[in-house]
């Protein structure tokens, strides 16, 4: 069942207090969720061969399934009345376990609410690139949970695994991960990411890339006890993503998709027709020639580190636009300027990108701006909403 008409009537609850069916259907109808012939219409169901309105029968699957979830409860002495529970109004809405649905789509993509793994055990296609942001292992966990550094390479694998599968040959991994885990009660770090690597390359054979740096200048201060208490740490600035492929010698990346303009002073260069000078450095590492760097070319290679502010216009007006809503906000979000570069440097146009871990649904995002085609899941429900409103599509 698409997911369109399960969020329709969880909504209704949750913005409609107590609710009998029939106010119910008049709310679902309002949304747009159900249309009034839909509901008036009967057929002959079951071998007694009664005549039933198949589509409140959908909407009371849909409310024995949202009782089973605790998100939804009878009032006591009130015949056919509901309400939504403290739970539906405070937590998030994770999937359940097996159930995989259909969010939203576009030409280009789908948006999933699923478990990670159950999403990605489903893809029977070639995929070109997996880029995510994996809950990190937070000693104090986000809304949305995450695992601890002692799990983390487990769940990463387990994650990943269904995805090497179908991972067209030289296609990428692209992990955003945390430099800033450290062992509980010291200023020492973990050491989880660079096992995550090796894991990575011993049980999938992943082989890694590069390990690119995201320097964030509008990065909190931290760590606050090491660096701004202690002293014994320098202030957090950067991310790492790591970046694997199944194939390096055929990687499917390519730096061309994402050439940065020239300097003024290098635009000069070229007009001079580059160096007019001989020299040695480095001990004869490196050598200048007359005509050195004078080829006009499209641009120059982007380094790896990536300089991108993490105020990014895109997610304000998203949380501007959610926040009028009541919606909550994910609490980590990556800039679309960020993802929209990684998905061209990584994927070729019309290739298959997939992110499990999708949150406001930025990868998505990305790959629709730039022409990849998507497949984004989130297991918490809520996300999914986000990720309409990201689109611009309408909430029924």
């Amino acid at each position: 069942m698409q997911l369109d008409l399960f969020t329709s009537v969880l909504d209704s609850y949750l913005h409609g207090g107590l609710l009998s069916n029939d106010a119910l259907y008049g709310q679902l109808i309002e949304r747009g969720a159900l249309h009034d012939v839909d509901l008036r219409a009967k057929r002959a169901i079951g071998a007694s061969g009664q005549q039933h309105s198949p589509a409140k029968r959908r909407v009371r699957w849909i409310q024995q399934s949202l009782k089973s979830m605790n998100l939804i409860e009878r009032i006591p002495e009130q015949r056919g009345m509901w309400r939504a529970t403290p739970k539906a109004k405070g937590e998030l809405t994770p999937a359940s376990p097996n159930v995989v649905m259909l969010g939203f789509s576009t030409e280009l993509g789908i948006a999933v609410w699923g478990d990670a793994t159950e999403v990605l055990s489903r893809i029977d296609q070639p995929v070109h690139l997996f880029l995510a942001s994996p809950p990190y292992p937070l000693r104090a966990p986000r809304r949305y949970g995450n695992p601890t550094a002692e799990q983390y390479v487990d769940f990463i694998c387990s994650v990943l695994e269904p995805v090497v599968k179908t991972l067209a040959p030289g296609g990428v991994v692209s992990l955003n991960v945390s430099n800033d885990i450290f062992v509980q009660g010291s200023p020492e770090r973990s050491t989880y990411r660079e096992e995550l690597v090796i894991a990575l390359k011993k049980r999938l054979n992943l082989r890694l890339m590069d390990t690119i740096l995201w320097s964030n200048p509008c990065k909190p201060p931290g760590p606050i006890q090491w660096a701004s208490k202690q002293r014994m740490q320098l202030g957090v600035a950067y991310e790492p993503i790591l970046y694997f492929t199944n194939d390096p010698l055929n990687c499917l990346a390519d730096n061309r998709r994402i050439l940065q303009p020239h300097t003024k002073a290098q635009l000069r260069l070229i007009e001079r027709g580059g160096e007019q000078r001989t020299a040695s450095n480095a001990d004869g590492a490196y050598r200048i020639n007359p005509g050195s760097y004078g080829k006009a070319t499209a641009g120059r290679i982007q380094r790896n580190i990536l300089n991108i502010s993490h105020n990014c216009p895109s997610q304000r007006a998203l949380r501007e636009k959610t926040d009028a809503l009541g919606l909550p906000r994910h609490g980590a979000v990556m800039p679309l300027k960020l993802a929209k570069m990684l998905v061209e440097f990584f994927c070729p146009p019309g290739g298959l990108v997939v992110d499990p871990f999708a949150g406001s649904f930025t990868t998505a995002l990305a790959a629709e701006e730039t022409g990849r085609r998507w497949i984004c899941a989130d297991k918490h429900l809520e996300y999914l909403h986000l990720g309409r409103h990201r689109f611009d599509l309408e909430t029924v």
